[in-house]
């Protein structure tokens, strides 16, 4: 029996950048350090690669905590982003001045619920910080555009409220910015999606999610070979290896959980589950990488990015 490379021991200096102590890990053989290294390397690898058309895809938890810098910073790094539509929700009330505190995870929230203040894990939202300021940033957004013309694709209405957004830590900033499409299967999922049903219901205005996959559809089958960085599970990491099957599946694959696998569902499936359904080649460089991804996410792009 041949054995890997031998573990090498980590080193700490004085000022030493987060790259470095990343670059360390692949070789430090360690447990789950060694699968965030090699995350990293294939990520690296895979925004290198001019062939190759890059997801990015993430929950819309994290958008509420301060990852959503990081995830606005990545975004022109990828080809197209597939989220929840909480994302919206979130970078938007964010981005139009709604404040975000930091709680803890356990908490009176029958208290919380008298004072109006929702609970996400350890952060708070205030409903007026919430609700209030999204219903009214959204309502006159979208009596412009549907002005302008009934129907939208989803894409396109994401798109046209990133443009109006200032800030420059905004997910949908950015991606309008850099004009990166915005993807959200589960559009009526969130009080983005239930602002425009309440606008449009009873009206001759329409959304057309189907325009949404037309476009994946041909974002995935004209691409020479695909690659995801997939953070957290559900609808959003689905919709990436779904399509990609239909190509033969991704060439690339990184993807961050805190989901256990043995219960069947979709967000603890390792990445080669994937394989065994074609939505991840069996020749891919692919990894699972499991842990919390506000501490994990910034070493790894830290480490891809140098």
């Amino acid at each position: 029996m041949e054995l890997g490379k031998e573990v090498k021991d980590m080193k700490l200096r004085k000022g030493i950048p987060a790259s470095d102590i990343v670059a360390q890990m692949r070789g430090a053989g360690g447990f789950g350090a060694k699968h965030l290294a090699l995350g990293a390397e294939i990520v690296r690898e895979m925004l290198a690669d001019k062939d190759s058309t890059n997801f990015l895809s993430f929950p819309a938890c994290l958008v509420s905590t301060g990852l959503r810098g990081i995830l606005a910073e990545i975004v022109p790094q990828f080809d197209a982003v597939i989220t929840t539509c909480g994302t919206m929700d979130h970078d938007l009330a964010r981005a139009w001045g709604g404040k975000y505190y930091a709680g803890q995870f356990e908490m009176d929230d029958a208290r919380l619920h008298h004072e109006h203040v929702y609970r996400l894990g350890n952060i708070l939202i205030p409903d007026k910080e919430y609700g209030q300021t999204l219903e009214n940033g959204m309502q006159p957004i979208l009596k412009e555009l549907f002005s302008q013309k009934p129907e939208w694709g989803g894409r396109e209405l994401i798109h046209e409220f990133g443009k109006r957004v200032k800030d420059e830590n905004s997910i949908l900033h950015q991606a309008a910015k850099h004009n990166i499409p915005v993807y959200a299967p589960g559009f009526f999922d969130g009080a983005f999606g239930a602002n425009v049903f309440t606008f449009a219901n009873g009206t001759k205005y329409k959304l057309n999610l189907v325009q949404d996959e037309k476009e994946l559809s041909d974002l995935v089958f004209d691409a020479k070979k695909t690659g995801a960085l997939m953070i957290g599970g559900g609808i959003s990491k689905h919709h990436v290896i779904w399509w990609n099957q239909y190509k033969g599946g991704l060439d690339y694959a990184v993807y961050i959980t805190t989901a256990s696998q043995y219960d069947g569902s979709l967000s603890g499936a390792r990445m080669t589950e994937a394989v065994s359904w074609g939505k991840v080649k069996e020749k891919a460089r692919y990894v699972t990488v499991d842990g919390d991804a506000t501490i994990l996410l910034p070493l790894m792009m830290a480490g891809a990015l140098g």
